[in-house]
Parts: structure tokens; C-alpha cells; sequence
């Protein structure tokens, strides 16, 4: 039962009505000093205070938090959110979750209908969309249709969850983008319940849930096991964060967008370090920036390390929620309890943070960011000399210096060159690029229906406007539909080897952009609506149609990507595209013009028009007054109203998925996308006791950086993989594969895919790609296939890695992968925070070098025998136990490393094998 040991509860008056609300107010009052504490650190409090019972918050809990320090703290708190946001991909495999604790609860004599979801759960269909059709009118139709196809069995699914679970939504495919929706609909601020008004909390099973940080609202990503544990009434459980102040002063100057800004704060909080804190933004700059520029900012959450950023409320929040459509009543919610409960912007001087940043925004240059890092900012002017120079460091091509350029184009004339038809009257690009082959640069000819082109490296093949990060803000989509009608109007187009798209995260987008007659603009330069979904962003770029498929694939051609989304790492976007380059969307469109990134767009022309004539960059960009008047203009509430009051009901295709109402999923025995998960047949009711790890043997060896899609399987997989292989077993043909995405829901997929990623190096194997050397006997094979080799042998495998491992996307099957096959530890140098998190939610024990070791100064080659010691008796926060490595000589190394077991409950949960085993634990023993 909760306790209010503070006697906190007091009474809000607000739209006529009275609410009661635990009042941090009152704590001030009574002598503690609240006005110091960072608002987001106050939120969590309110929480605490809130949820406290003696149990699963207890006073520990509350008593870290009341006494937060901006000094480093090894305090434990605990957080229940007010909610659960899922996308399909995160979603479909926590709702097999959670059907599956139904089946065992049932096995075991239970009452399986009592398993609900217990806070409410929005899941929204946004990431299957994928882009098989582009540049058309009719892409966004087929795209739909086709992803019907592939995931029907999917979405019947989620569309029974719907129907029998209690507290559990589903918005239909084809309707946005989780993070956006969830920032223009779903986020409250502040929410009234039973009586009670509460700030809008939540976690969400996509790391780009800080979105709503913009808005207020304290949310991060979580991986789908810890979320189905907050949904099945468990508080989260982390360390008492350290609050990064970001100071911001200054103003935007004309021609830096928000993208700028965020692509910049990437940078400098990765070079600073706020892995697992969080960052909470302050000062006179912050007027300056709308809701949607600072959820630009709050979704990069996770490219910066950190696991929030959070805006507190103020009149910019109350302006949006008003121009979204929220309700005058709630925006009065809002108001009148933040302004009541310390949680109003007022007062920052007074605020201690753990350390302060400060950034004047008016020094905000145009940036990209890449090839493989979103932290790695790059200036607009630099990237033609950046991406020269990666070429060669990456690659060992070379490049055609300037004082050679005049001999190359005679000659390339002499030798009777001809110009792209598509290119007639653009003749200096193309005679360099020619001129590159000369000088080591790869370029390939092509001709397709009376049309003639050259591709070189550095050409981009992809040009995708998608994401939640950029969709959301009408200043840089409106900016984009800008710079496509002025570049119509000077009669320069795209090249005709960019496969572009448009992928907004919700539908209000498309309705302004037809509003401003702007949308057809965009068309012309082949941007047509693709989809309302991730797409690019996750992987879900489609195919490159098949003459630049096959000119990259013979030719060994560098092609990029660029994008507006959030993610760039290695193979992510398409796995024939080796660079990818973030930006805004309106760069997006002059990079699909140029048709290239090794170019200054600064200084040299972007494209010449009919008459030869230079277009630049300059030509074609708006003025920030340009843009705002659009905005003036065709910015209505009215326009949210019309979106959201429809967002539930789905295309036809959805209204006519029959479910049935079992309470029960009937599980298929030959279904490839939907299958019972192994992890709770046959549980004991008790937990065994822990045991130490003994002649275990090292899976994969790597190095630093490596992220969840290095480890989790996304995106495409061919025949020759172990999914593959696996799938054609079961009479699935190549073309019906679809994504390791879209088959979450499948156990034996995603287990074969796990450590497959074409870009992973392991130092056990001679090839890139999920491969590795079975040790006893020398041969090399897939990962999945020497796993299940030790798995036979009952060997124990452990996983030898460097710094910020598992950082990226909370993939829980990064973690479920892990374990299913057969990896009882890793010892890394570092972890970022959620893949930590995930490997002990999953059983796997997470172990840390000390301070300034490694595998390296260990001299550790992982053809050793590993033995941990000290798990099993007296397991405690953060112990040093024992790690023996002997190799083949019987020459053996000790040292020590950190269990990170941070707190008593991830002991609890590890030693029962898993947080879901030891909830369906708990249900059983009541």
C-alpha cells in the first residue's frame, strides 16, 4: 500500500474541479531544499514520494533521491512510469512476451486473464513501412499494400493484444511515427487519474522516446524486457543520475536550422560524457527555441550517451500544446499544477547541477554528421576535404588534386568523353569524376532507357526526408519544400541515380506541406510520400534499383546516404551503402540535387540549369521570415483535430483483420513470425542458486564501439545466413524473408541473426560478418553455428569487448540473442546504459575491467579457458570477483572485474535467470 510519510497530500483546485497531488512544495516548506534540485530530478522525486510503500520503493529509495547530490552517487532509486510507448519492432516481441507468461501461467493452474497490463500501453505501428517504391504518386499506396503482405500475421497479432489485454492500444500502420505521435498526441504534461494529477511520465521500447523530453515530459528508452516489467506493475531501478546543466544562450542565425543545433550538441556532450546522466537544459537561449526544436534535440538522447534531456515546462510548452490541439482544460492542468508544484521554468540560478556545459547558439553552423557516428559532426564547408580524406584513411582511394583537374579534362576530351544526357549542359562534375578514375577513384558508366550517367564514389544513392527527429518540426520540412520550389524554379532536378524519399512522422505533416503548395514541389524533385514510418532510419531503405545495385556491387563502388533522420552506424541504412550523412531535410533535397557529398556546397555550384548556367546552394536556400510566414500560414490546430480524432481506425485493410477473443494467443507450431518464447517452460517456482562460471570459452572477441546493431539482428538477410537457411528449411522463399525486424516474434529468426551483422569484426575469425573459429577444434563458422556446438558440449561462452558496448538502439534481443546462445557473461571496459540494463534482465552477467584495463593489457588473445569466481557466495552491488584465463599452455592470468549488479533488485533479477521469470515468480506466489 502507498504511504504518505510526509503528509504531502494536498488538494489542486484547477478547471473547477479538485485533484490531489503530492506536493514537493510542502517538502521546501518543511525545511528541504527543493529549489536546488534539477526539475527533472524533482519530477523523479514526486514519483518516489508517490509510489513509495516499503517494498518495491522503499525508504532507502526515497531518502537517495530527497538527498540528491550533484556529486557521482551509487545510490539506487526506483521509478514508475505513468505509461508504456512501443513500436512494432520493440512491441511485437514484448506482447509474445507477456502472451507467453499467459500460456505458462495457465500450464501452471493460474489465472492467466489476470496478466494485464497494468499502466496504460500505446504501441504504434511505424516500423515495417518499407521503401519498395519510391518517386511515384502511387508509392505510399504500394508500400502500404505490401507491407500488409508481409506482416499480416504480425499486425492480427497486435490487433488480438488490443483485443485481450486491458490497458493496451494500437495505432494501425500508416498513421506516423511513435516518437511524434507521441509528441503531438499521446504526451499529457500533466496527468489526471483516479483523482490524482501526476506528471506525465513514461518509458518507451525505442531509445528515441526522449523526444518528449521538449515537452516536458520525462521519459527514455528502455529495453522491451524492462518496459513489460514496468507494464506488469515493477518500478524501474537505476542509479541516482548525475544532471548535466546545458546552458544555452544566444539565437539561431539565419541559415543554421535545429538540426545544426542538435548535430552540434551530439558532438560536444559525446566529447564531454554524459553516458547513463542526465542532461537538463537551461538559460536565455532556451527562449529562443519552439517545442519542436528542442524534441530535435530531446531525441537524440541517445546519440549524445545520455538518458534524457529534458526541457522544463514553460510557456513555450503551453504555446504548443495549444497549437497541437490539446484541449484548453489540460493546458490549464498543466499550468496551474507545475506553477503549484515547483515544476514550473522559474528560478534556475538557484539550481545545482552536476556540472555545467554552455553553448552560445548563434555560433550554430550548417553540420552533417558521419559516416558510420551521429556524434561525428562535420561543418557543410569541411565535408568535401572530410570525405576525401575518409576515402583514403577508409578505403585507400585516392583523389584528383585541383592542379591536375585541367590535364585529366583534355585528357578525357581527347578521348572522346560525352556527357550524361541527363547532365547535358553540367559538364565540370562529370569530367571530374572522370578524371578520378585516373587517379585510383572508382566510376562505372551506366545507361538505362536512352539515358546515360556516370557513378563514382561519394555519389549518393540515397536521399531520405524520414524520422521522427526532423518530421516534427515544420521549420525544416516546410525549409525543404522550400528549397525544392526554388530549385524547380531554377530548373535543376535531382540526379537520376538517387533513390529518394518521404517518410513523415505523422500525416499533419503532408496536410501542411499540401496547404502551402509545397508537396507537389517536392514531388517534382521524385521526394512523393513513401510512407508515415521509420523507413531509412532503421534500415528500411528498400532496394536500390537494380543498375545501381549492380554497378556498387561489381564495382566495389563508396556510395552514400543522406538522411534526416537520427542514425547513421555502420550497414544501418543499407548494407551496399558504406557512408551515411545526417542533416536537415532541407540539405537532404540540394545533396539529391548535387548527387554527391564530395562537394563544398558552400563555394561550388550545386547544378548548372538548361543553359549552363551555376546554381548554388545560396540560390535555392529561404530566409528563416520566408519559412516563418508558410508557417503562419498553414500551421492550424485544426489540422491535428482532423488526424488524431482518426488515428485509431486504420486503412480497410486493418478494420478487416478478423481476432479472435481468446484470452489465450493459440500458438502456431509452423508460424516463421509469431512463436512462444523458451524462457518460462517448465520454471520452478523458486530461483536455483547462483553459481560461479567455470571453463568457459570466449564466442567473439572485439573492439570498442560496438553498438546493438552490430549485436541485434535489423534489417535484410540473405540465404546463405543461419535465418536464412533456417527459413527455407521451413518452405519460406527469399522473397517472402522480410525483415529480422518484422520477425521479432520468432525466437529461432533472431537467434540466428544475433552477432550476424555484416560490418561486426570478430578477432576469432579471418572475415567480417557473424563468423568466428570454434575453438577445440580450429574450424570457422557462423557465431550460431559454433554456439551451438558449445551449447551442446554444456561449455559456457563469455564475449571479450572494449568501450561503450551495446550502445545505439535498446534492442532487447541485443540481450535475448545473447542469451539464447548460450553467452552466460561479457567483460567489457564500458556499456552503455540500456544494453547493460538488458543483459541482466535477460540473466546475462555484464562484468567490467577495472580502471584503465583491458583484454589488451591482460594480454588476452580469447583463445583462453575463463573461469569467474565470487558469484556464488555473497553476490553484492558492484562486486570485484575473480576472472582466470588459461590458455593453451596452461599459463594462467588473474584480475579482477566489476559485476554490474548495481543494485539488490538486478542482483534478484539475475539470480532468477531474468526480470520476467522473476515476475511470473511473484504472480505465482500470490
Amino acid at each position: 500500500m502507498q504511504q504518505d510519510i510526509y503528509n504531502l497530500k494536498k488538494t489542486l483546485k484547477t478547471n473547477n474541479e479538485e485533484l490531489t497531488y503530492y506536493s514537493i512544495s510542502e517538502l521546501e516548506k518543511q525545511g528541504h531544499n527543493i529549489k536546488k534540485l534539477p526539475f527533472s530530478v524533482r519530477i523523479l522525486l514526486e514519483n518516489a514520494l508517490r509510489n513509495y510503500d516499503d517494498f518495491s520503493v522503499t525508504k532507502e529509495h526515497l531518502d537517495a533521491i530527497l538527498n540528491w547530490k550533484p556529486a557521482k552517487s551509487d545510490k539506487d532509486i526506483a521509478f514508475k512510469p505513468a505509461r508504456v510507448l512501443m513500436q512494432d519492432f520493440t512491441g511485437v516481441p514484448a506482447v509474445v512476451d507477456i502472451a507467453s507468461l499467459r500460456s505458462e501461467m495457465a500450464r501452471k493452474g493460474g489465472d492467466a486473464s489476470k496478466i494485464n497490463p497494468l499502466i496504460p500501453v500505446d504501441l504504434v505501428i511505424d516500423h515495417s513501412v518499407q521503401v519498395d517504391y519510391f518517386a511515384a504518386q502511387y508509392a505510399y499506396q504500394q508500400n502500404m499494400e505490401e507491407e500488409y503482405k508481409r506482416n499480416r500475421e504480425r499486425y492480427t497479432f497486435l490487433k488480438w493484444a488490443q483485443k485481450s489485454f486491458n490497458n493496451f492500444s494500437v495505432v494501425p500502420p500508416g498513421m506516423g511515427i511513435c516518437h511524434q505521435v507521441n509528441l503531438e498526441y499521446f504526451s499529457k504534461g500533466v496527468i489526471a487519474r483516479e483523482g490524482m494529477a501526476i506528471p506525465d511520465t513514461l518509458v518507451g521500447t525505442d531509445s528515441h522516446t526522449p523526444m518528449v523530453n521538449g515537452i516536458g515530459v520525462v521519459a527514455w528508452g528502455v529495453g522491451g524486457i524492462e518496459a513489460e516489467a514496468a507494464i506488469l506493475g515493477q518500478p524501474i531501478y537505476f542509479i541516482n543520475p548525475e544532471v548535466i546543466g546545458l546552458k544555452l544562450t544566444g539565437k539561431l542565425p539565419v541559415g543554421s536550422t535545429a538540426t545544426d543545433l542538435v548535430l552540434t550538441i551530439a558532438n560536444l556532450l559525446r566529447k564531454y560524457g554524459v553516458v547513463g546522466k542526465f542532461v537538463e537544459v537551461f538559460g536565455p537561449g532556451l527562449d529562443n527555441l519552439s517545442v519542436p526544436d528542442r524534441a530535435t534535440i530531446g531525441n537524440m538522447s541517445p546519440e549524445f550517451g545520455c538518458t534524457i534531456t529534458y526541457f522544463p515546462i514553460d510557456n513555450k510548452t503551453l504555446e504548443y500544446m495549444r497549437s497541437s490541439n490539446r484541449s484548453e482544460e489540460q493546458i490549464q492542468l498543466v499550468e496551474d499544477y507545475c506553477k503549484a508544484n515547483m515544476l514550473w521554468r522559474e528560478d534556475e540560478d538557484k539550481i545545482e547541477y552536476t556540472d555545467v556545459l554552455e553553448l552560445d547558439i548563434s555560433t550554430i553552423q550548417p553540420s552533417v554528421a558521419g559516416p558510420k557516428r551521429p556524434q561525428d559532426k562535420i561543418l557543410l564547408k569541411d565535408l568535401k576535404e572530410k570525405f576525401i580524406e575518409l576515402e583514403h584513411a577508409s578505403f585507400g582511394r585516392k583523389y584528383i588534386k585541383h592542379s591536375e583537374r585541367e590535364d585529366a579534362i583534355t585528357r578525357w576530351k581527347e578521348e572522346g568523353g560525352s556527357q550524361p544526357v541527363k547532365q547535358s549542359h553540367n559538364p565540370a562534375p562529370d569530367i571530374e569524376i572522370e578524371a578520378k578514375i585516373k587517379n585510383g577513384l572508382k566510376t562505372v558508366w551506366i545507361s538505362q532507357d536512352n539515358e546515360k550517367y556516370m557513378l563514382s564514389d561519394g555519389a549518393v544513392a540515397i536521399a531520405a526526408i524520414t524520422s521522427c527527429t526532423n518530421t516534427s518540426n515544420p521549420f525544416v520540412m516546410i525549409g525543404a519544400g522550400l528549397v525544392a520550389k526554388k530549385a524547380r524554379e531554377c530548373g535543376i532536378d535531382v540526379k537520376p541515380w538517387v533513390k529518394t524519399s518521404l517518410a513523415p512522422g505523422s500525416k499533419v505533416v503532408t496536410d501542411y506541406l499540401e496547404k502551402a503548395d509545397l508537396l507537389k514541389d517536392l514531388e517534382a524533385l521524385q521526394f512523393h510520400l513513401v510512407g508515415y514510418g521509420c523507413t531509412s532510419c532503421i534500415g528500411n531503405s528498400g532496394p536500390l534499383p537494380p543498375e545501381i545495385s549492380k554497378a556498387v556491387e561489381e564495382n566495389d563502388l563508396i556510395v552514400t546516404s543522406v538522411l534526416s533522420g537520427n542514425r547513421n552506424f555502420e550497414a544501418r541504412i543499407h548494407s551496399q551503402v558504406k557512408m551515411n550523412f545526417l542533416m536537415s531535410p532541407m540539405l537532404v533535397v540540394a545533396f539529391a540535387i548535387a548527387g554527391r557529398v564530395d562537394i563544398d556546397l558552400t563555394t561550388e555550384p550545386l547544378s548548372y540549369d538548361r543553359n549552363g548556367k551555376a546554381i548554388f546552394l545560396k540560390d535555392i536556400w529561404p530566409t528563416d521570415d520566408e519559412i516563418h510566414e508558410v508557417m503562419k500560414t498553414v500551421l492550424t490546430p485544426k489540422d491535428f483535430k482532423k488526424n488524431y480524432d482518426e488515428i485509431f481506425d486504420g486503412n480497410e485493410i486493418w478494420r478487416n483483420l478478423e481476432v479472435p477473443d481468446d484470452k489465450l494467443y493459440q500458438w502456431e507450431d509452423d508460424s516463421t513470425y509469431i512463436k512462444e518464447v523458451p524462457f518460462f517452460h517448465n520454471l520452478s517456482n523458486e530461483a536455483k542458486p547462483l553459481k560461479n562460471i567455470e571453463g568457459a570459452r570466449a564466442l567473439l572477441v572485439m573492439g570498442d564501439s560496438i553498438t546493438t546493431d552490430h549485436i541485434s539482428p535489423a534489417g535484410a538477410f540473405s540465404e546463405d545466413s543461419a535465418a536464412g537457411k533456417y527459413l527455407i528449411s521451413k518452405g519460406v522463399e527469399k522473397k517472402n524473408f522480410n525483415s529480422y525486424g518484422s520477425r521479432r516474434g520468432n525466437d529461432e529468426v533472431m537467434v540466428r541473426g544475433t552477432f550476424a551483422n555484416v560490418r561486426i569484426k570478430n578477432q576469432l575469425a579471418n572475415r567480417e560478418g557473424g563468423y568466428t573459429t570454434y575453438l577445440p577444434s580450429g574450424e570457422e563458422m557462423t557465431v550460431f553455428e559454433a554456439s551451438q556446438k558449445y551449447i551442446k558440449d554444456k561449455t559456457p561462452l563469455i564475449v571479450l569487448t572494449g568501450k561503450e558496448y551495446g550502445s545505439g538502439s535498446s534492442r532487447d534481443w541485443a540481450a535475448k540473442g545473447t542469451i539464447l546462445l548460450g553467452i552466460k557473461a561479457v567483460l567489457a571496459e564500458s556499456y552503455e546504459r540500456i544494453h547493460r540494463s538488458n543483459l541482466i534482465m535477460m540473466g546475462v552477467l555484464p562484468l567490467q575491467y577495472l580502471e584503465g584495463e583491458s583484454a589488451k593489457s591482460h594480454g588476452l588473445t580469447g583463445k583462453e579457458y575463463f573461469t569467474i569466481t565470487g558469484i556464488e557466495n555473497d553476490l553484492t552491488p558492484s562486486k570485484k570477483v575473480t576472472v582466470t584465463a588459461k590458455d593453451e599452455n596452461g599459463k594462467e592470468i588473474e584480475f579482477k572485474a566489476i559485476a554490474r549488479l548495481d543494485s539488490p533488485i538486478e542482483i534478484a533479477y539475475y539470480q532468477n535467470e531474468g526480470i520476467l521469470q522473476y515476475v511470473l515468480r511473484q504472480f505465482l506466489k500470490k
